[in-house]
């Protein structure tokens, strides 16, 4: 059976944990907390780390739901103006406001993952370069004919298909 950590189940864990991340020395520690110092090595080694790490994360999370709190602020606001300048008839505002609204939920969309804004190359264009590259790969399969024969049907395909 595993040894228990002793600082971990020590009643001032945190205490101790904030004294190993302040950088307090191992003996003093150990001195004030009635541990040993290969105990608070062990635990600063296998288990600080991953509390470290726990907060980190939380922290993160924290952060990024503050910044979505903000941006869905300056989106209610946004939409507000939008609609008081439309509703004013100043349509230069309300374009303009439009315009920021959709730069809002760019953003939103951004935040959370949901735009994909990896560039996107699409081969089966009809452009030279690939008919180029087409004529060459079929050239080359000449030596293999039912090779040759699959890959221009499956090039048909796949032609027909845009």
């Amino acid at each position: 059976m595993p040894r228990v950590c002793t600082v971990c189940t020590h009643p001032q864990r945190q205490v101790i944990d904030e004294a190993l991340i302040a950088g307090a020395g191992l003996r003093d520690i150990a001195g004030r907390f009635g541990l040993s110092k290969s105990a608070l090595e062990r635990h600063k080694a296998n288990h600080l780390p991953a509390s470290l790490a726990q907060a980190k994360e939380a922290a993160e999370v924290a952060q990024a739901d503050d910044l979505l709190g903000e941006l869905r602020k300056l989106q209610r606001i946004t939409l507000g103006l939008l609609s008081k300048a439309y509703s004013a008839g100043d349509l230069r505002t309300a374009v303009s406001a439009v315009g920021q609204a959709r730069g809002n939920l760019e953003l939103f969309g951004k935040l959370l993952g949901q735009l994909d804004e990896r560039a996107q190359v699409n081969i089966l264009v009809a452009s030279p370069e690939w008919l180029t590259l087409r004529a060459r790969i079929l050239q080359t399969l000449e030596p293999y004919p039912e090779a040759r024969l699959a890959l221009a049907a499956a090039l048909e395909a796949g032609d027909a298909g845009k």
